[in-house]
């Protein structure tokens, strides 16, 4: 698959009568890599889940591709287009086997090399909750890698290199940046940042261009 467009427009999100994210706006030619800065509580995490239906919109417009997802036929196949990289949370026992998160992708064969690759080789047979957090996050970047060369065309990344150190950090952006996708990435990491084509930074549920 080609690399495909982001487009919001006035894209509300709320928690009860709290609103996490405020009229957002963003059009992402296919391709591009944009930035997503901001500090914790600003709404990144909320506008990354809204695109994939995990957060509902209150209100807006959210295409992929020229595209609109509303029934459960269609959620589906946006998640078989955009890969997803979730922020990490301590929320006890992850049940899959690392093997399993990477055959998930679906491309297996793609996300095992991409692993071996990160410094996971030999660590399939082990559950994804044992893992260290700079491991758990090389495994969700191989499982990208291999959803990427499966057919998807986007990807989305919540802080997907916060576990990682300096030498991770620049590894890890490499990759992304790497791919032929257009890219969404959440992220306090100036090297992932300085590796995209564009920086927005959301405060307060609304975003800004900074570069």
């Amino acid at each position: 698959m080609t690399a495909l467009s982001l487009l919001l427009e006035g894209v509300h999100c709320r928690y009860g009568r709290h609103s996490a994210v405020h009229s957002a706006d963003l059009d992402v030619p296919a391709g591009l890599r944009v930035a997503l800065i901001g500090t914790n509580g600003s709404g990144k995490s909320t506008l990354l889940r809204a695109v994939l239906g995990f957060q509902p919109v209150s209100d807006g417009v959210v295409e992929v591709g020229g595209e609109r997802a509303a029934t459960a036929a269609q959620w589906r196949k946006r998640r078989g287009e955009v890969a997803w990289i979730p922020q990490l949370r301590s929320t006890g026992r992850f049940p899959l086997l690392l093997g399993e998160l990477l055959d998930s992708s679906g491309d297996g064969e793609a996300a095992r090399e991409a692993a071996a690759r990160l410094g996971l080789a030999g660590m399939e047979s082990r559950g994804v909750h044992t893992l260290s957090g700079g491991q758990a996050q090389r495994a969700w970047l191989a499982r990208a890698v291999g959803a990427v060369a499966a057919g998807a065309g986007m990807l989305l990344a919540d802080e997907p290199t916060a576990a990682l150190d300096f030498a991770g950090q620049e590894e890890a952006a490499a990759v992304l940046t790497g791919l032929p996708v257009t890219l969404l990435v959440a992220t306090h990491d100036r090297a992932v940042a300085d590796a995209c084509d564009r920086v927005v930074e959301m405060a307060a549920g609304r975003l800004r261009d900074v570069a």
